[in-house]
Formats: C-alpha cells, sequence, structure tokens
C-alpha cells in the first residue's frame, strides 16, 4: 500500500505556507496552522508505529467574515497535497432534518471523489501502454485480419482503408500476403503516428454506458446500507457495445480511454483511495456558526436550538472518528483533518456543543480585508484577476494592460463598496472588476480588433465607476 504523505515529505511548513502564499495574499496565520496540520500527518506516518493510531489531526476553526480566504486556504492546500476535498455547509443538514441525507454523506463523497482521483491517477500511469493498444485497434480496422475477410484469390484483394493488397506471385519472388501485410501493416502505423490519418472517419464498437441512468432509481438510505446499486442495475446490460462512426483522432481518444480501464485494477484503486481518505482526506465544514446555540438563538425557539445541537452531535461521532459505510467499503474517520469554519457574528466558537468544541484544538480568527490587501490580491497571486483577464483578451489577440494607479482605483471602489453596502470580502473585486470590463469584453473583435492595445487607467476607472460606486442604491445592485 502507498504511503500517502510521501508526496509532501519534502515540504516543510514553511514551505507549505510560501506555496500558499502564491495564491491567498495575508492570513499568515491561519496559513502557519494549516501547514503544521499537513506536515503533522507526515511526521505521524513516520512516528513510531505504537503511536500512530494515537496521534489526533489538528482540527481547525477558522473564524472570519465572508470572502477572506477560509475556503481558498483550505481548497489549495488539499490541492498541494494532492489530498481528497469535500467542502459541506453544516447548515444544510438543518434543512433536510433527519430523512434526507445524514452527515455520514459527507464521508461517503469524500470516497467518491477518492476513487475518482486514484483512478485518475492509475490512468496517467498507464496512458502510454493503453495508447498503443488503441493504436493497434485502430490498425486492425484499417488492416482487417486475413482470416476475417481478406481474400486469398484473385490478383489481391482491398481493405477497410482502401489499401490494394496484392497475392503473392511465387514465380516472381514477391513476399507472400503475410510479410506484405506486415509491411502495409507497418506503413499505416508510421502514418498513424504522424497524425496524417486523424481526419479519416472509421467504424468503432465502443462500450455503452449502462449505469448512467441508474442513479435515479435509488431509494433513499440504501447508500447507507453500501450496496452499489449502479454496478448492481449496470451489470443487467451484460456490457452492451455499439458502434460508432468517428475521426481516427477521436477514435484514439475513445479506445485509449476503453484500454486504460481494463489495464487498471479497479480493487486496487478502492484500496487506494481508502487508505488516501483515511490517512489524507480533508472535509471543510462551512458555516459551523450557523448550527451553534448561541444566547440570541436559544431566545429564537426551542425547536430551532434542538435542530442546530442535533446536527452537532451528528457531527461530534464523524470528527471523534467513527466508521462510515460506503460501496467502496468502510471508512475510518480518526485521521480525517475537519476544517471548520464560520463568521460568528451572532454566536461564539464557545457555543459550540463541548465535545464538538474539544474535537476543534486549533482556533485562528482571519482579518478582514482593506484596500491594501485588495490591491495585491489583483496583482500578486498566480491565479490574480488582472492575470486572468489578460489571459482572457490575449485570446482574441488584444493586449490589456493595467496601470498602477488604475489597480489602486480599482481596490479603493471595492473597499468602498464594501464598507457602505455591505462586506463580501476579495469576492468584490470580481464584480467590480467584470462591470469595469464588460464593454470591452462585449466589443472584442468587432470593435476592438486583433492587435489594439488597451491600458486601464486611474481615470477609466474612475470615468466607467465613480458614479455607480457614489450611490448607494446603484451599487447595491450592480457591485
Amino acid at each position: 500500500m502507498p504511503d500517502v504523505s510521501q508526496h509532501v515529505e519534502d515540504l516543510t511548513p514553511r514551505q507549505i505556507v510560501e506555496e500558499l502564499d502564491k495564491y491567498i495574499i495575508g492570513q499568515t496565520k491561519a496559513k502557519k496552522n494549516v501547514a503544521i496540520a499537513l506536515r503533522n500527518r507526515w511526521r505521524r506516518q513516520n512516528a513510531p508505529e505504537e503511536m500512530r493510531d494515537e496521534i489526533m489531526p489538528n482540527n481547525i476553526i477558522m473564524i472570519g467574515p465572508t470572502g477572506v480566504g477560509k475556503t481558498e486556504i483550505a481548497r489549495r492546500l488539499a490541492r498541494l497535497a494532492r489530498a481528497p476535498f469535500i467542502k459541506v455547509e453544516a447548515s444544510k443538514f438543518t434543512e433536510v432534518g433527519y430523512v434526507g441525507r445524514d452527515v455520514d454523506s459527507m464521508i461517503r463523497d469524500l470516497t467518491d471523489i477518492a476513487v475518482n482521483m486514484v483512478e485518475a491517477e492509475h490512468k496517467e500511469e498507464v496512458q502510454e501502454r493503453a495508447r498503443e493498444r488503441a493504436e493497434e485497434r485502430i490498425l486492425d480496422i484499417l488492416i482487417p485480419p486475413e482470416e476475417d475477410g481478406q481474400s486469398r484469390g484473385g490478383d489481391g484483394a482491398q481493405d477497410n482503408s482502401g489499401f490494394v493488397v496484392r497475392s503473392p506471385d511465387e514465380s516472381k519472388g514477391e513476399p507472400d500476403s503475410s510479410t506484405l501485410r506486415q509491411r502495409t501493416r507497418q506503413k499505416f502505423r508510421d502514418k498513424l503516428e504522424r497524425g496524417d490519418l486523424d481526419d479519416r472517419e472509421i467504424e468503432i464498437e465502443v462500450q455503452t454506458d449502462s449505469q448512467s441512468m441508474m442513479q435515479m432509481f435509488g431509494p433513499m438510505g440504501m447508500e447507507e446500507m453500501g450496496v452499489n446499486l449502479e454496478e448492481l442495475f449496470g451489470n443487467l446490460g451484460g456490457g452492451q457495445r455499439k458502434k460508432r462512426r468517428v475521426t481516427v483522432e477521436e477514435a484514439r481518444e475513445l479506445l485509449t480511454q476503453e484500454e486504460a480501464e481494463k489495464l487498471i485494477d479497479q480493487d486496487q484503486v478502492k484500496d487506494d483511495a481508502l487508505d488516501r481518505v483515511q490517512q489524507a482526506g480533508i472535509v471543510f465544514v462551512d458555516e459551523i456558526d450557523k448550527v451553534a446555540t448561541g444566547t440570541r438563538r436559544r431566545d429564537e425557539g426551542s425547536g430551532q436550538g434542538v435542530s442546530r445541537q442535533g446536527v452537532q452531535r451528528d457531527l461530534l461521532p464523524i470528527v471523534e472518528g467513527s466508521t462510515v459505510t460506503t460501496k467502496h467499503g468502510m471508512v475510518e474517520t480518526d485521521h480525517i483533518l475537519f476544517i471548520a469554519s464560520g463568521a460568528f457574528h451572532a454566536a461564539k466558537p464557545s457555543d459550540l456543543i463541548p465535545e464538538l468544541q474539544g474535537r476543534f484544538p486549533i482556533r485562528v480568527e482571519l482579518n478582514n480585508l482593506d484596500e491594501d490587501d485588495f490591491y495585491e490580491i489583483l496583482t500578486k497571486p498566480k491565479n490574480a484577476l488582472v492575470k486572468q483577464y489578460r489571459a482572457l483578451f490575449a485570446s482574441e489577440d488584444v493586449e490589456i494592460e493595467f496601470e498602477r494607479d488604475g489597480v489602486s482605483e480599482l481596490a479603493r471602489i471595492a473597499a468602498d463598496v464594501n464598507a457602505d453596502v455591505e462586506n463580501i470580502g476579495a469576492r468584490r473585486l470580481h464584480t467590480v472588476l467584470t462591470t469595469l470590463l464588460e464593454d470591452l469584453l462585449f466589443d472584442v473583435p468587432e470593435e476592438i480588433s486583433p492587435g489594439t492595445h488597451v491600458t486601464i487607467d486611474a481615470e477609466m476607472v474612475r470615468d466607467r465607476l465613480s458614479s455607480i460606486a457614489s450611490s448607494r442604491d446603484l451599487s447595491q445592485y450592480i457591485l
């Protein structure tokens, strides 16, 4: 069984923070805590065997308003660790009560994500072999085997490619049909590798997706029994195949994926995925404050308070460590990392039930974002919005340049609107920038032709946005 922590063993907590800094501005304390939590997983894997099961994960509660980077920190951490990650909203469990999906569903969904992740990795490992086998299948279509219809009589026979294979002439010392066919096959293999045949149409047989329509038939609650209804009913199709007429290029992709499916061991995929979930899974529980029962919430009515406490008590065994039945196997949640978050305006972390509080020993408060933070968010991260829009315009061969004062003005307007209307953090930047560039994006390429250079400066930003930003009513609806 592979060591799930081996891909982060070379990253120290400081280096993990440096990687997160490439995408997230500020919030150093939160980054530091999640970096320690991630590194501790590798440390646990390398601790003495008798102590490994005793070392619990550093579950974290992030406290801060929306749009300050809570979810992004957790998501980037999971991507860095190549770990299964799922985001759930604690408040959703109050909406369905105890009849529909329960809290165990987050672990089942996380396991599905892990299976898909590991399956993709296994397929990547066999891509070269799968591609070779797919090309051989295409060659079999272009040059059918002799026993499948190649005539031995007459002056020759025509294969599916339109190539005429001549019968051997012993008196002239010509090669026999087998040698000739091998030469022909090699010629077509060379053409296939060069892409000369990509546009040619051929007829292939592919597996039908008989399971795609079966999900709707699953009765509520059956997933808890570990019954894979998709497999149960999908097998009734008997692995049916259908013929499709596609280009060689499309056939290569379709057949490569089909061959990759055959080459990987699905049992091994499930085993690796279950191990990945148990040792490296990350569950991000958002809006945890919505199920806290603060003083103000207790006054709303005993029914709601009981409902919220019920959700907390349902969450508790999952966070503490329990075994959840999934269609892929049993999953132990003892070492899954749980990161909870919430604004905690009307409640406090101490309003959570004591047992749940104890399972989130690390608490970190994220800072509100100001104008300076917005400027850095617009320019510094690898995926900064300014860089994203440059790439969008570059696809139309239009160069867009953001002047420093233009970016500063964007940051100022976003900060002002957040202060006047509602503070949604960095998400405001996307709204402001989209409104600013709306006309330009619409005019390309008719009005703004390829090769044009567009400059975004402070004057342009003020001209397009100031009237909206200065009106509270307008900014409330537009920005």
